[in-house]
């Protein structure tokens, strides 16, 4: 497995390390790297969702208000 080394302030460090104590602190550290980057893909998801979202928007028809609640009139029971 390869090896990874970072530069953390040192009081993250004793944090760290007083938090997991007793801990595999590479299985941790493995897991901690795990959800940072599905939460960054997340992210990068939702940004692209949204901006897929106000791309179709731009070219959607344009309905005036009056249409709309016709609209949802017409779809009630």
């Amino acid at each position: 497995m390869p090896t990874v080394n970072f530069s953390v302030p040192e009081d993250i460090k004793n944090a760290f390390n007083s938090t997991f104590e007793g801990q595999n602190k590479s299985a941790v550290i493995a897991e901690l790297m795990r959800e940072a980057v599905e939460r960054a893909q997340s992210q990068q998801r939702s940004r692209e969702a949204y901006l897929r979202i106000v791309s179709r928007r731009q070219s959607a028809p344009c309905i005036t208000e009056a249409q709309l609640r016709t609209a949802r009139e017409e779809g009630r029971p």
